[in-house]
């Protein structure tokens, strides 16, 4: 776990009611930037997302880490691809691989009251990280 995630999931974990964690959700999602628009294309589409999603997944080889960005139409995909980002951002692909996102969000509260659509969406999402993950153990 990362000490970045621990800190972005804090108010969400400390959220009592479903509405909280939703307006925490929100709120987090405000605070990733941005992709600019050159980078929304159809390839970076994150296929099984039923919202849009755009993600990039980059090897920094210097630290070893993989690096991921994304953005989202929607503000409440894009506060959960803010903790995934958060969650998965600066590990190695061996850390990567070990992290199970589903117990996060489950630990969080999160995976009783999202959609159907939703989890398949942050499923997909985990899925191209961890993806790549694999492909830089090879």
């Amino acid at each position: 776990m990362t000490n970045t995630f621990n800190k972005v999931s804090e108010s969400i974990r400390n959220a009592s009611v479903w509405q909280q964690k939703y307006r925490e959700i929100m709120l987090l999602g405000k605070t990733l930037p941005s992709l600019p628009t050159a980078l929304k294309i159809d390839d970076a589409l994150v296929p099984g997302c039923e919202s849009k999603v755009w993600m990039y997944v980059e090897f920094d080889l210097t630290e070893n880490v993989l690096v991921v960005a994304g953005d989202s139409d929607t503000r409440i995909v894009k506060g959960l691809l803010a903790l995934i980002l958060a969650l998965y951002n600066g590990l190695t692909p061996e850390q990567i691989l070990q992290v199970n996102a589903y117990n996060e969000f489950e630990k969080l509260g999160l995976i009783s009251h999202l959609s159907p659509s939703r989890g398949n969406g942050i499923k997909a999402m985990v899925e191209k990280i961890q993806a790549m993950a694999k492909q830089k153990l090879i």
